[in-house]
């Protein structure tokens, strides 16, 4: 488990069964696994594989402390207390890892032989290429239609220098009114006419991930979706109910945290920035299609390599997350937590 990212970490408390007491740690949650580390001894007291878990559930120790309780196949029930910054963060999150991991796993796993190894890559390459083909196509477009929009104004400064000539001509001049249009300007116009529906159809989608979204307060966090299409990024709800859109010459930074956590935001002058903050199982799938469309506002922090680079760093080296909690709230809540806690039996 050493070689796993670390996706998320979270203060909290763990109930020992045994001792009838609740230990303050940290609980780590990694693509594939759960674990909780005691503050005191610095040590694992558990950890479990997300696969081998059959519910996660939000519960009351004794109708008073909210907790999370994760059950295993062998009907073993863990409980984390003092959740910080919310329970309902933390549960969001595990809960979406657990079922995207359910949902990605083979019926019948077989061994992997080198011919499927490399089937598996060229499928992986050709996606790829196929999602920068579909940027590049939607760059030509652009391009065309800047193209079409320099000629219209070439019309525009050539029929406005004909109305000046016609001005300055005598009333006289007989051949003033063959100024006024010319057929190549009418063709002209026509054209660009026609062609701007064709610019403003349908986008493509390039991907879609479902994803964990917080705006503002790490404490509020709901699931959605996360869209990257050739002009921008949609940002939806659950029940596919648009939050925000940025156009893609309206994002100025977005900031790559873990491979499966980024932050998005928009700058303004006067008020406040719009920022969101997605975290997903399936984000690795989008990091390579938001590095073709926004190379030169992407950020990178600390360690945060892509899964495929990260054999030999360990989860206290990608234990780094944007989500802080509340030092007030956390000296409101834990310790008044923990001292009634230690009653539960």
């Amino acid at each position: 488990m050493s070689g796993e990212v670390c996706v998320h970490t979270w203060p909290c408390s763990y109930y020992l069964e045994l001792d009838k007491r609740w230990v303050p740690g940290k609980l780590s949650l990694t693509s594939c696994s759960l674990k909780f580390a005691a503050d005191e001894a610095q040590e694992t007291l558990v950890s479990f594989p997300l696969s081998g878990i059959t519910a996660i559930k939000k519960e009351a120790s004794h109708f008073v402390f909210s907790s999370i309780t994760v059950l295993e196949k062998d009907n073993r029930k863990h409980w984390f207390g003092s959740l910080q910054p919310s329970r309902n963060a933390a549960f969001s999150v595990i809960e979406h890892f657990w079922r995207e991991l359910l949902l990605s796993q083979p019926e019948a796993p077989l061994p992997a032989t080198k011919g499927k190894e490399l089937t598996g890559l060229m499928a992986c390459s050709q996606k790829r290429l196929e999602d920068t083909a579909r940027v590049l196509h939607h760059q030509g477009e652009q391009l065309d239609s800047i193209t079409r929009g320099l000629n219209k104004m070439e019309s525009d400064l050539d029929v406005a220098d004909r109305l000046l000539t016609e001005l300055e001509s005598p009333s006289w001049w007989p051949f003033s009114s063959k100024l006024w249009k010319m057929p190549s300007e009418t063709k002209l116009k026509g054209d660009a006419s026609t062609a701007s529906p064709k610019t403003l159809g349908k986008e493509g989608v390039v991907v879609r991930i479902p994803a964990v979204v917080s705006q503002r307060t790490a404490s509020h966090v709901k699931p959605g979706s996360l869209t990257v299409l050739v002009s921008g990024l949609e940002i939806h709800d659950s029940s596919s109910a648009l939050m925000h859109r940025f156009e893609r010459e309206d994002v100025d930074d977005i900031k790559v945290h873990t491979p499966y956590e980024i932050s998005i935001r928009q700058r303004f002058i006067g008020k406040p920035d719009i920022a969101y903050h997605l975290i997903s199982a399936r984000m690795p799938e989008a990091i390579p299609v938001l590095e073709v469309q926004f190379s030169k506002k992407m950020e990178v922090l600390g360690d945060a390599l892509t899964p495929s680079s990260t054999k030999t760093s360990s989860p206290a080296e990608k234990g780094c997350s944007m989500w802080h909690t509340d030092p007030e709230e956390t000296q409101r809540s834990c310790p008044g937590h923990r001292g009634r806690a230690g009653e539960a039996g």
